[in-house]
Order: structure tokens, then C-alpha cells, then sequence
């Protein structure tokens, strides 16, 4: 899945606000990849591209564009363009799966990358929402390639409070870079949309269960024809103790390790007795 040549086109740059208050060039390592499936003006990765300056050289590799609920997609259909906007950050125009795999096997090839960060995404990512999410899939990416990856999501869907969100993924980075990951291990980190002051404390918790309502939203245009909306509002979560869900309803920071090993050892055995 290495990138070739041909399939990247960078641009002219144009100015845009990823340039640091402050210079990192005196301290050029370790190298943090950052990534979104929210697209890169996005204010969650701005905030997180800014915390995370602090421990190293940052480099923003994002999506030119939204690209929520993408999944753990890889564009094979046609070549990407990637455009330079600001010091050290580029716009991909495909997934965050292809951001995270262009910036290591093309953008960056060479460079040891210590971390990658994707986020901070609007909207949580919890329970079965980890399989659509594009923020994930960005962290996931990086955990295939050898690369430490941690994934941060705020609860909310409105009046984002980033800082508190940055401020903890500088400290859950800095332990990363200092304690590393297990093996084929990736973080998903989820915050409640809460000031400061009002977060109850951390808690490293299971993946949960959503319970979902109406998937499906059929509309008609004006010619009269059918148009469907996917995706219909969580009504509530099942009651699994020390689930991700559960923490942050109750005010705590989410912390879920995840791995990529996603074969259910529980069933083999069961399996196995079929007669194949």
C-alpha cells in the first residue's frame, strides 16, 4: 500500500494558520503526525496540532475536507493531490486512512514518526461508532504502519471546548512517547464537552454498546423523487459497566485500548465443530 510517486501532486503554498507561535525547529524531534477526518481548517486539530508542538516537531497531514464517518477507507480509484497549506501541513484530497499512509510512505518517507494523533474530532467515538469512524481509522492506519497512534474525540455536537481536550491529549502523548503501546495497540480517547473544572477524572474503560433509532430518513425532492439521509440519533447505550459510553455520561475521560487483532478467540472452539 506504499505510495508511489506520480500519485502525489503538491501544490504552492498559501499561507493558512497551522504556522506555530513558537519555533520548533531547535527541537526536531520526536516527529508527531496529526491527523482528522474533520478536515484540516478544522478548530479540534488547530488546538491538538498546537498542545502537541510542545514535545516535538509537529507535521499536519488531514483531509482537504470533512471526511467523518470514512471508516478505515483507502483510496485506490485515483491518484491523490496533496496542496502544502502552512509550515509543515498538507491537505490530502482523500480519506484519513490515505492521509496517515501518504504522510509515512510519501510525505515523510524517511522520517522516523514517534506518534500519530488524529482528532480532535466533533463528536464522540465510542461503542460501535469506532467501525465508521474516520478519526479512528487515522489512528488505526498509523497503528498497522509501527507507529505508536492515539485517537481523541469530544462529546458533543455543538459549542466545542477544545483546550481541556488538547491539554489532555499533550499528557496522554507525552506518556505514549514515554512509555510506548503494546504491540498492534491503538488509544481511543473520548472527552466530555464539559469545562475543566467539571471533569470527574480518567477512566480506562471497554468498548460499549450503542442501541440506535431509525437508521434511515426518506425524503422526496421537488420532482418527487426519493432521497435518503443515513444515520438516525442514538437513543440510548446498553448497560455495560466500565464501557467508554458509560464513563463519559457520567463526566470521567475515556481512555480504551484497542487492538487490531479483531478475531473472536471466545468462538474458535465453538467454530472449529462445524463440519467444514
Amino acid at each position: 500500500m506504499g505510495c508511489k510517486g506520480p500519485l502525489v501532486q503538491v501544490q504552492s503554498p498559501r499561507p493558512f494558520s497551522f504556522q506555530s507561535s513558537r519555533s520548533s525547529v531547535t527541537n526536531p524531534s520526536p516527529i508527531i503526525l496529526v491527523c482528522n477526518d474533520d478536515g484540516y481548517r478544522s478548530e479540534g486539530i488547530l488546538a491538538l496540532a498546537e498542545a502537541l508542538r510542545a514535545l516535538g516537531t509537529v507535521y499536519v497531514v488531514a483531509p482537504d475536507r470533512e471526511r467523518s464517518a470514512a471508516g478505515h477507507s483507502l483510496t485506490l480509484s485515483h491518484p491523490l493531490r496533496v496542496e502544502k497549506v502552512g509550515t509543515r501541513a498538507y491537505a490530502v484530497d482523500g480519506t484519513p486512512t490515505d492521509c496517515v499512509n501518504l504522510a509515512v510512505n510519501g510525505i515523510l518517507r524517511g522520517k522516523k514518526i514517534a506518534l500519530v494523533a488524529s482528532g480532535i474530532n466533533k463528536g464522540a467515538n465510542m461503542g460501535d461508532d469506532i467501525t465508521y469512524s474516520g478519526t479512528v481509522a487515522g489512528a488505526m492506519e498509523g497503528t498497522l504502519l509501527g507507529i505508536p497512534s492515539i485517537a481523541v474525540s469530544l462529546a458533543s455536537r455543538n459549542h466545542f471546548r477544545f483546550e481541556a481536550s488538547a491539554k489532555f491529549t499533550h499528557e496522554v502523548a507525552r506518556k505514549v512517547l514515554r512509555h510506548k503501546i503494546p504491540k498492534d495497540t491503538l488509544l481511543n480517547i473520548n472527552l466530555p464537552n464539559v469545562p475543566p473544572e467539571e471533569i470527574r477524572g480518567v477512566r480506562v474503560t471497554r468498548q460499549g454498546k450503542r442501541i440506535y433509532g431509525d437508521a434511515i430518513v426518506e425524503k422526496r425532492d421537488p420532482r418527487g423523487r426519493k432521497y435518503y439521509w443515513i444515520g438516525g440519533d442514538s437513543l440510548e447505550r446498553e448497560d455495560i459497566p466500565g464501557s467508554d459510553l458509560e464513563a463519559v455520561e457520567e463526566g470521567y475521560i475515556s481512555v480504551t485500548p484497542l487492538h487490531l487483532d479483531m478475531t473472536d478467540y471466545a468462538s474458535l472452539r465453538a467454530i472449529r465443530r462445524w463440519k467444514w
